[in-house]
């Protein structure tokens, strides 16, 4: 069977669920730590002098995510890696009948885990700092001269703890210079190391079995990276660069087929190719039995599944907005908007003929 990063994006999801959750389960003891005492002129000195008890409570949120995460990071790659060789053997079947036995790939499983474990390594330094520093943010914006009685308070309170909720913890950076909130950079690393892991298990095992050709999928509302590279043959290894190769036919002995190569598949993976979110798939090209597919046409548009993918982003915003109110009118117009923003996916959907994919409208929930 082919591969693509679509094959492991459920191991990834996983683990940056239990980063979301945490980062819920944050917010929901800040709101609770403020929620209370709002009538009392000394409301703002006691709430700092809980500041202690609510880090002691961050700090043992965030062991229990780091001590969860670093095990998962682990199995979801060593999970992406088997799909990886295991799609490899379905897809050979009786091509390679000898191809049944599937290496663990330990070094290169180690290797992928340990460069996310250590990419996320600052971000439990940046979840304590943060929370704090929001705690005490709500505090000095509740408790400012212009804030009278205890409804003003609560609300320029509510008005802190939405920026927070809305944002969450962000100032994550990536190689490319990019910002990214909590989760989305968790599962960007997650989404690339496993699917690195299950092209690598992938190609590994077409390469023990004498496979040097892989071809590229069509893929439904393609995006520009992608594109160039969707229905061609691709070399497994070797130099970059379109040609014409001679090989040899893959069933009859003797018999050569001409083959034109649009370059390498290491090539085509550094433009982009087989990107998180790619939903193209990569597959054993056999010459002479092999066809290159039709071009199909796609349900919508790139530009569709981006706008999808804003308003999916919009519901979550909006619920953890439900999760940090402080008081029944504030969770209501949260409700509303996150109804708001579910009929337009709905609207959308209907109108392109894209899937909904109401997982990504949910937010992960503290196990």
């Amino acid at each position: 069977m082919p591969v693509s990063p679509a094959l492991s994006e459920d191991l990834a999801a996983a683990v940056a669920d239990l980063y979301e959750a945490a980062e819920g389960t944050l917010i929901e003891t800040i709101r609770k730590a403020l929620d209370q005492g709002w009538d009392s002129p000394l409301w703002a000195q006691l709430r700092l002098a809980q500041l202690g008890q609510l880090q002691t409570a961050i700090n043992e949120i965030i062991a229990a995510l780091q001590a969860d995460a670093t095990g998962a990071i682990h199995q979801a790659v060593a999970e992406a890696y088997d799909r990886g060789s295991q799609a490899a053997v379905a897809e050979l079947g009786a091509l390679a009948p000898g191809v049944h036995s599937i290496p663990a790939g330990a070094q290169a499983i180690d290797r992928l885990a340990r460069a996310v474990v250590d990419d996320t390594g600052p971000v439990y330094l940046r979840m304590l700092r943060t929370s704090t520093d929001v705690y005490r943010n709500v505090i000095a914006r509740a408790s400012a001269p212009s804030v009278l009685g205890a409804q003003t308070r609560r609300q320029a309170a509510q008005s802190a703890l939405n920026q927070f909720a809305d944002r969450g913890v962000t100032g994550f950076v990536d190689n490319a210079g990019r910002s990214w909130e909590l989760r989305s950079y968790v599962e960007m690393a997650m989404r690339s190391a496993t699917a690195r892991a299950a092209v690598e298990a992938h190609s590994d095992r077409l390469g023990e079995a004498g496979v040097e050709l892989v071809i590229v999928s069509q893929a439904p509302e393609e995006c520009p990276l992608c594109r160039p590279w969707e229905r061609k043959i691709l070399a497994r290894t070797g130099a970059p660069g379109k040609r014409e190769v001679q090989v040899e036919h893959a069933t009859e002995d003797g018999e050569m087929v001409t083959v034109t190569v649009a370059g390498s598949l290491p090539e085509a993976r550094a433009a982009g190719l087989l990107h998180p979110n790619c939903r193209h798939t990569v597959s054993a090209y056999m010459p002479g039995v092999s066809r290159v597919p039709k071009a199909q046409p796609s349900r919508g548009t790139y530009e569709d599944t981006q706008k999808q993918r804003y308003l999916e982003r919009q519901t979550r915003k909006w619920k953890r907005r439900a999760a940090a109110a402080v008081d029944d009118q504030e969770r209501k117009k949260a409700n509303a908007n996150v109804r708001a923003y579910q009929k337009r996916i709905r609207e959308l959907v209907a109108d392109t003929g894209l899937p909904r994919k109401s997982h990504r409208e949910q937010l992960a929930t503290a196990r």
